[in-house]
């Protein structure tokens, strides 16, 4: 019987990615709840998996070609390591492989930064900065755009369904920005279609108890955006 993956997380975007892949592959997993509002992320138990102090993170106990453990952290590196471990979602063709990660890296790069700097200065700054939203909102649209005329040209982001519409999905489920992304159809098209997908939904399942929509407390500020960021 094949070991599960020990996934460390908490329901964000980010995390959203990993548990997606693993309901569609159907490989088994543990969820370790790495709660990062309480600054569980700057354990030293899980500072030596992800030394970055963000998760996801994971642990598989049976690497292909065996020997130890191996641990993994940074999303799109996660989602790289299990889809060529199960065969799944990341084509090893040349031209088709590397087309996924062109996206997968645009994600990395441009929607995560770019899309978390609009998350935060919209929801989460103690004074709403006029200039921040309107820059972190233009530039969310701007990639939004580039995706919309990408999908002009085919049904998923890289041709085929891939670990690059699973990165990208979860960060454009943001509430705030579904009204302004309306007229961009071939993207909400791709958007009903992953909602539509039961592996899709089961994997933003995530830790749904653990979610909390209440403004954030002192305590929560400090792990998320304070000086904690720097202790050791």
């Amino acid at each position: 019987m094949q070991k599960p993956i020990d996934l460390y997380v908490w329901p964000t975007p980010n995390g959203f990615k990993i548990s997606i892949f693993l309901e569609e592959t159907g490989t088994p997993y543990n969820v370790i709840p790495i709660d990062i509002g309480k600054g569980e992320q700057f354990t030293p138990e899980f500072l030596k998996l992800s030394p970055n102090n963000r998760m996801p993170a994971i642990v598989d106990h049976e690497p292909a070609g065996g020997g130890d453990p191996i641990s993994v952290f940074e999303s799109g590196a996660i989602l790289c390591y299990l889809g060529e471990k199960t065969g799944r979602f990341f084509p090893q063709e040349l031209r088709a492989k590397y087309k996924v990660l062109e996206w997968l890296f645009w994600q990395m790069a441009g929607v995560g930064p770019m899309f978390g700097q609009f998350g935060h200065f919209t929801r989460y700054a103690p004074e709403k900065i006029p200039y921040a939203i309107e820059r972190y909102t233009k530039e969310a649209l701007r990639l939004v755009k580039v995706l919309d005329t990408q999908l002009h040209q085919s049904e998923f982001v890289a041709g085929e369904y891939s670990i690059a519409d699973m990165a990208i999905f979860p960060w454009l489920r943001y509430p705030a920005l579904r009204d302004q992304i309306a007229h961009f159809k071939h993207v909400v098209r791709w958007l009903d279609a992953l909602e539509a997908r039961p592996a899709v939904r089961r994997g933003l399942d995530l830790l749904k108890d653990k979610r909390n929509p209440a403004p954030l407390t002192q305590e929560q500020r400090d792990n998320l955006f304070g000086n904690k960021q720097f202790a050791r």
